[in-house]
């Protein structure tokens, strides 16, 4: 998704956004599959028998792999090609122009620099499907779009005031950094215990709110480690995040308009930063011109033996995954 905003934006595309009608009764069963009289709809001559299905019902464990096979082989059969990499990406170009279609489910992003295009897409669409037009992309699983002349914004404003609600910190005095200097997190096994669904729900929502927030990716992953047996420096921590975003609820990702292609990787690591395994940490960013489109933070899986084999193994995640989203895009 952030992939395809900055390509929009390099491009100077306007993004729009579809919704497919009960998307998965689209679907068409390739195998035999019966099911028991529904309610409502039984035949009182044969009550012993049972339906054969011709179509997806909801439900079904079919019903998503269906639903993408048949909208794809639609999109194909109009000559769009599917992205090397990410399978929900359609491409068709036309002369010198482009359209992008990014499917999600039953939701469709769709933009290109001939309106004529786009056009033709929607008649396309509206002579195949049910489809509900939502008019330019603002609002998109969670995140908040305002496009312009000048680039897009993505944020999650909204979700952060939701977090900060649900557990009571929306009115708690704003921290100016998401983790204390001196913050050491430990097993901590003599601390007090917590309610495991609580610390697991918080941990949950923040991960979640890092799509758009870099920022706190360590911080939550850090705590993340902890949702097993969670101790109250564990959630002392965690709220120090939500006292943080508290003061930053409008932080988010801006993407320039018109600015160069250009995909560049930067990665570093720190050396035994975690005191009970000894394993290090990696780092990892990749910026498509001057747009931020993917980051990554983890503990790395094997114990390095020294600081360069600690800033190869990162160096080598990174390198992967650059050549994953040059593929992509």
């Amino acid at each position: 998704m952030r992939l395809l905003l900055a390509l929009a934006c390099m491009n100077g595309l306007k993004l729009f956004q579809m919704d497919v009608k009960n998307a998965f009764l689209n679907g068409i069963v390739n195998e035999e599959i019966f099911v028991s009289q529904p309610p409502g709809f039984e035949d009182h001559l044969s009550p012993n028998h049972v339906y054969k299905l011709k179509k997806v019902l909801y439900g079904l464990k079919q019903a998503r792999k269906q639903w993408y096979e048949r909208l794809s082989s639609f999109l194909l059969s109009h000559h769009y090609e599917r992205g090397n990499i990410d399978k929900t990406l359609f491409i068709k170009e036309y002369n010198s122009t482009i359209i992008l279609v990014q499917i999600y489910v039953d939701d469709i992003i769709f933009g290109s620099t001939n309106d004529k295009l786009c056009e033709e897409f929607v008649i396309a669409m509206q002579g195949k499907f049910e489809i509900l037009m939502m008019g330019e992309l603002s609002f998109f699983l969670g995140l908040q779009i305002n496009q312009s002349k000048e680039g897009i914004f993505l944020c999650q404003s909204m979700y952060c005031k939701d977090i900060l609600k649900r557990f009571e910190t929306e009115n708690c005095k704003a921290a100016t950094t998401a983790m204390s200097t001196n913050c050491y997190m430990s097993a901590d096994e003599a601390g007090t215990t917590m309610d495991q669904t609580k610390y697991r729900g918080l941990i949950g929502s923040l991960l979640y709110l890092i799509a758009s927030r870099p920022d706190i990716m360590f911080v939550v992953c850090l705590c993340a480690r902890f949702q097993s047996n969670p101790r109250e420096s564990h959630f002392k921590a965690a709220k120090r995040i939500l006292k943080y975003l508290n003061g930053t609820t409008s932080v988010g990702l801006w993407y320039p308009s018109h600015s160069h292609i250009h995909l560049a990787g930067y990665s570093d690591s720190d050396f035994a930063g975690c005191k009970l395994d000894r394993k290090s940490t990696s780092g990892t960013c990749h910026l498509l011109g001057s747009s931020l489109i993917s980051w990554h933070n983890k503990k790395q899986a094997c114990v390095a033996l020294s600081t360069i084999e600690a800033e190869y193994i990162v160096a080598g995640s990174c390198y992967v995954s650059s050549n994953n989203w040059r593929t992509l895009g």
